[in-house]
């Protein structure tokens, strides 16, 4: 309320209140995350049909070979691990004709389950 206000000196003065104003909130630009050079980040991979290869599952996406891992996510084989899949793979030249759908392990390397090809479709 604003008005007239009398002082115990007996002096009239016009009373204005004031008003408290927010402090302002300042707002950061949202954060972009680049990767480093040097780091690779993975597409998103999980094989329509996989093997037993004795040791592990095994399945190609393009040319990428790949292998279930721990919680069942597929991940990029690395350099031993195609190695032995490819001297397996030597014994087992059909193995493409006899791979398994791949219905039950549909979790990516980030552990995101992804919906079969012929299923997006839909």
């Amino acid at each position: 309320m604003s008005g007239c206000v009398i002082q115990p000196n007996g002096h009239a003065e016009l009373y204005v209140p004031t008003i408290a104003l927010a402090p302002a909130v300042e707002v950061a630009p949202p954060t972009v995350v680049v990767a480093p050079p040097g780091v690779v980040v993975e597409p998103v991979m999980v094989p329509e049909a996989y093997a037993w290869d004795g040791v592990e599952y095994v399945g190609v996406v393009g040319d990428q070979y790949l292998y279930l891992g721990p919680g069942d996510v597929w991940l990029v084989a690395g350099p031993d691990r195609l190695a032995r899949f490819h001297g397996w793979e030597r014994g087992h030249a059909d193995w493409r004709g006899h791979a398994t759908r791949n219905d039950r392990f549909r979790k990516d390397a980030r552990g995101h389950v992804q919906p079969r090809r012929d299923d997006k479709k839909r």
